[in-house]
């Protein structure tokens, strides 16, 4: 009966945890077995828990059965309309797949996953955010620009949050001049209009000079205004990577550098 298996699902679930402390990633397989066993017990709840640690268990070991794991407790919890937990571990499983599997299309669909059961809250703009820089990367250039403008407008009316909106606005105008020259001048006067702290940030203020500097197909004075802006704000990887795709496009420029 019922005794049976409680009192089997206990047993796997104390080797797991002895394989745990062991740091024998068997541990994931005992963990898995205590999910399934709880699942015929009915306590979904449990089962979700612990498939969620033979996911964390599996991590390293076998990311294709971490995630396999992960997604088994994510069915449990939006089954039960626990959407913001399930977000947690769609995150997670994102984060396999930029760093374990290195499957970034993959990533980008669990960061959405999590953003859209997120709905409205800060956590969905971190995870949106992530999306956008993704996309970009990938050269889907609209879709990060649609999403560094929402947030952008989102952020802008938050006092607390108002610092960061320059930042997006800068990132959309960027993926907008790597498509576009055009395009960039005109998201530029716009994001002025919406926001008119935009006007006197470093950001906008680079923007202008490497509008300028484009139009003028004048590759010394891109890369003078990058450094002086690099000089007081580092550029990360990704603000290095678009303006250097920016500057591609400047005439005469092959595959030069930002130095």
């Amino acid at each position: 009966g019922n005794t049976r298996v409680e009192e089997a699902c206990e047993m796997y679930t104390r080797a797991a945890n002895m394989f745990k402390i062991a740091k024998n990633w068997t541990a994931g397989n005992a963990f898995c077995q205590a999910a399934k066993l709880h699942m015929q017990l009915q306590s979904k709840h449990d089962s979700a828990t612990s498939f969620v640690d033979a996911g964390n268990a599996y991590k390293k070991a076998d990311p294709q059965e971490a995630i396999n794991c992960l997604n088994a407790a994510i069915d449990i919890y939006t089954d039960m309309g626990r959407f913001t937990i399930a977000a947690k571990h769609h995150i997670t499983i994102a984060e396999i797949y930029e760093a374990e599997l290195v499957d970034i299309e993959k990533a980008i669909a669990h960061y959405e996953q999590a953003a859209d059961y997120y709905k409205g809250e800060d956590s969905a703009n971190k995870c949106l955010l992530k999306v956008a820089a993704y996309a970009a990367q990938l050269e889907q250039y609209p879709k990060a620009i649609e999403i560094y403008e929402q947030v952008g407008t989102n952020t802008m009316d938050n006092p607390l949050l108002k610092y960061s909106a320059k930042e997006y606005f800068f990132k959309a105008a960027l993926c907008h001049f790597i498509v576009d020259e055009l395009n960039a001048k005109l998201a530029l006067e716009k994001y002025e209009e919406m926001f008119p702290a935009f006007t006197d940030s470093r950001e906008c203020k680079l923007l202008k000079k490497l509008l300028e500097a484009h139009e003028e197909q004048n590759s010394e004075a891109y890369t003078e205004a990058v450094k002086e802006f690099d000089s007081i704000s580092r550029l990360d990887q990704w603000l290095t990577t678009m303006l250097l795709r920016i500057k591609k496009s400047i005439q005469g420029e092959g595959d030069g550098d930002l130095k």
